[in-house]
């Protein structure tokens, strides 16, 4: 060897290596110590075996040198099974790796390791290490995976019977031929392994009821009782063969109503016999339809989906909600179960004590009782809640304005609204309360959380009909002027009676007050009573007057009789016929004679006949005429009191107007006349006097005057009313022109003047040469009369002219028919 690596000598190195310090001799190289060399091993050597050690000279220095790690370059044949390990800085070790199994067997059995260093300084040696496998007596094994244990699965139910063949090999035969034994080192009861090494079941397995898996140990032994074993862990397989079951031992619930939604109200557990540790595998639902409840289906938990309300409908007659849960192994194709269960929903206090209104007005007579129920207000108010104590309620203590003293509730807490007070409207005390009282009660459970609610109570006092209706005095007596005009206050009637308030008294008349001309002569004032003239009364028609009045307050009547006397006063005209006269008298009508009979006949309403006096006002020129009698009488004539002078000259007119007046103021009558008033009448007379012809009118001579009457149909100027209807009648013509028109063209046409004869009155011997004179008057005729009407004086009918006036008589009287003749 020394040559191999081409050493001078094969002397150690003095001083030693290990030293720290290396001397090396003159002509000394790197190399090996204790190789080349042959070493053996025993087959199946464990890891990290060590096989041969060595060391490694360094080379002669002045300085240290250390070697480079050996290596293992090269092997023959080749093998990973060996390496070098340091022992030390320059002692080494072969060992085995492990990676590649020594196997006598099997072969190889000599390996050659070719082992290389080199050290700093790049001198480097190179030694062969010859290991030598040897044969060692190994036990049985198991091949394969087998050796390290196998896992094996039987489905339960299946019936006993073969798992497995077990086949251990003995690595020392070759040609298999040396029979192996096998054993259960633990036996089971269900489980049998023959001498061949077969596996066989003896029961059969169920998951649920036995044990889910069996460790079996296998052993194999050899003829010269070497063995080895295996690890056989049998695992039952599980399937799907059993219902799974409720666990949770309730089946009614009690829950209280009104519950927020998403409420756990029940936790429903269920296992599977299948797979008791897989409890989350099962899958829950409810098959019944309801709005209630809903359930998770992993867990199991039912929370509320939906209000329970235990007032309403579905739950008010029967609280409780049936439920069926349906737990399932699988979603589909698995083991299910059902169960029922119950939910009783319990009532709980959720509604306070409602009424119907919490505002009542009540109308209490003031004579009621005391004692009196007012109101009741159980009537009024409820608790939907269903169950005692929830649905029970009472009522507070009344309080409020005026109500102290006079309302009381009894029995206390009843709602019984009872009158323990005095309500008389006309009391003072309860004046001054306005007669109206405020209640307020509080409606309230007996129940936590004690709900109340407030009413209000108004009471109002209704005044009743306790006192008639009476006038202030049982009879009136009012006196009233014929002379009042309409309007005129007469007097004042009153009624009242003691009730409070007081109402309004309306009063009327009943009967009474009226005459022929007028149905209500009084009006009375409805509301203050006040009697007034509607039109004047006339004492000469009705002196009294009987009324009764009635006074009512909607509720009593009451009648009082009032008189009305009607002061007399002396209030008419004498009114005289004929109201005019037109007459003609010969000029030497002798004094004292009865003009042409007339005669003029007055009435007063008012007045005797001897109250009359007659007086010829203007136009009673040299007092040619007189009546007689001129007093005491309500008929008179008209006398010529003088001679007419128109020869002196003392008389120079020939038409009279007289203007008679006709007053009642005769003293001569002894009748005293209501506080000397007078009346006068008027009556209008036109006379002509008639010159004789063979008068002589002057005795100067004169120029010869011839007098043509023309005579003129005139109206009086006291026809009042004829200016009313031509106004009346204009007014229709301006409404109605186109009709007039034609009206008035036909009146035209129809038209004409008529002139009477005229005489001309000569004096007896004319003057010669003297010229004529002659004086016209004229007296217009309107033959058209288009109106016709009745004198209010004398009652007779007349016609007269719409446009001019004129008027005639339809039927002349006497007068008219002697003054007719005169004129002719």
């Amino acid at each position: 060897m020394c040559a191999a690596v081409k050493r001078t000598s094969c002397t150690p190195l003095a001083p030693p290596w290990w030293t720290g310090t290396a001397y090396r001799a003159e002509g000394e190289a790197l190399h090996f110590l204790h190789l080349p060399a042959t070493t053996s091993i025993a087959e199946n050597s464990p890891p990290k075996t060590s096989i041969h050690k060595f060391a490694v000279n360094l080379s002669a220095s002045l300085a240290p040198v250390l070697p480079r790690f050996p290596l293992i370059i090269n092997s023959s044949p080749l093998t990973e099974a060996f390496k070098v390990n340091t022992l030390s800085g320059t002692d080494f070790e072969v060992v085995t790796t492990g990676k590649e199994q020594l196997d006598f067997e099997i072969g190889p059995n000599i390996f050659d390791l070719q082992i290389y260093v080199k050290d700093d300084m790049g001198i480097t040696d190179l030694q062969v290490l010859t290991v030598q496998v040897t044969d060692v007596n190994e036990p049985p094994q198991f091949p394969g995976s087998l050796a390290k244990g196998l896992n094996f699965y039987i489905t339960e139910g299946e019936n006993p019977g073969f798992i497995y063949q077990f086949e251990a090999f003995d690595p020392e035969d070759t040609s298999r031929n040396i029979p192996l034994s096998y054993f259960l080192v633990s036996p089971i009861n269900s489980f049998n392994l023959s001498a061949n090494g077969t596996l066989f079941s003896t029961t059969k397995f169920d998951f649920e009821a036995g044990f889910n898996s069996y460790h079996l140990t296998v052993e194999v032994r050899d003829s010269h009782g070497l063995r080895a074993s295996t690890d056989l862990l049998v695992t039952i397989v599980n399937i799907n063969d059993e219902r799974p079951y409720f666990t949770s031992p309730k089946r009614v619930y009690k829950i209280p109503e009104e519950l927020s939604v998403g409420t756990i109200v029940a936790n429903i557990t269920a296992e599977d016999p299948d797979d008791k540790s897989f409890a989350y595998f099962l899958l829950y639902s409810i098959t019944t339809v309801n709005s209630y409840f809903r359930i998770n289906q992993l867990t199991g938990t039912i929370q509320v989906a939906g209000r329970l309300d235990r007032e309403a409908s579905g739950l008010r007659q029967n609280p409780t909600i049936s439920l069926e849960v349906l737990v399932k192994d699988r979603p589909s194709g698995g083991q299910e179960n059902r169960m029922q269960i119950s939910f009783i929903v319990e009532d709980i206090n959720d509604h306070p004590a409602t009424c119907s209104q919490y505002s009542f007005s009540v109308l209490v007579p003031e004579n009621t009782a005391k004692g009196k129920l007012v109101l009741d207000l159980r009537k009024f108010c409820f608790d939907e809640d269903l169950e005692v104590p929830n649905n029970k309620f009472n009522f507070t203590e009344p309080s409020g304005v005026g109500s102290s003293g006079r309302f009381s509730q009894d029995p206390a807490g009843s709602g019984k609204i009872m009158l323990i007070g005095d309500l008389d409207y006309e009391n003072a005390s309860n004046l001054a309360a306005g007669n109206q009282y405020t209640i307020i009660i509080q409606v309230q459970d007996i129940a936590p959380p004690y709900y109340r609610n407030n009413i209000y109570i108004y009471i109002i006092t209704s005044p009743q009909n306790e006192f008639p209706l009476v006038f202030e005095s049982p009879t009136y007596l009012f006196e009233v002027s014929e002379l009042n005009p309409a309007r005129t206050h007469i007097g004042q009637v009153q009624a009242m009676d003691k009730d409070f308030p007081q109402s309004q008294v309306w009063y009327s008349i009943a009967t009474g007050g009226a005459d022929l001309q007028y149905p209500s002569v009084f009006w009375i004032n409805p509301q203050t009573g006040e009697l007034q003239l509607v039109t004047p009364v006339d004492y000469e028609t009705i002196p009294v007057y009987v009324l009764k009045i009635q006074a009512t307050n909607g509720e009593d009547k009451s009648l009082v009789t009032v008189t009305v006397n009607v002061l007399e006063k002396n209030d008419e005209k004498p009114i005289c016929t004929p109201h005019t006269s037109f007459m003609a008298i010969p000029v030497d009508l002798k004094v004292g004679t009865n003009i042409q009979n007339f005669k003029l006949t007055c009435t007063d309403l008012d007045s005797s006949p001897s109250s009359f006096r007659y007086t010829i006002g203007p136009g009673n020129i040299n007092s040619h005429f007189t009546f007689s009698p001129n007093a005491g009488s309500n008929v008179s004539h008209l006398l010529l009191a003088t001679r007419f002078d128109y020869i002196d000259g003392l008389d120079k007119i020939w038409d009279y107007k007289l203007l008679v007046y006709i007053t009642d103021d005769n003293m001569l009558s002894g009748r005293k006349k209501a506080e000397a008033l007078v009346e006068t009448g008027t009556v209008t007379l036109n006379i002509r006097v008639i010159p004789h012809p063979t008068t002589i009118v002057t005795t100067t001579p004169k120029p010869r005057i011839t007098y043509q009457v023309l005579r003129e149909n005139i109206y009086s100027s006291s026809a009042w009313y004829v200016p009313f209807i031509v106004t009346l009648g204009s007014m229709l013509l301006l409404s109605l022109l186109g009709y007039m028109t034609v009206v008035l063209a036909k009146a035209i046409c129809r038209y004409c003047k008529t002139r009477k004869h005229t005489k001309t009155l000569v004096k007896k011997g004319v003057i010669k040469n003297t010229k004529r004179e002659v004086v016209v008057e004229t007296i217009q005729m309107n033959t058209i009369f288009d109106g016709e009407a009745i004198d209010p004086v004398t009652g007779a009918v007349y016609e007269f002219n719409s446009q001019t006036g004129a008027r005639k008589w339809k039927e002349p009287s006497s007068q008219m028919a002697g003054w007719k003749e005169s004129s002719t």
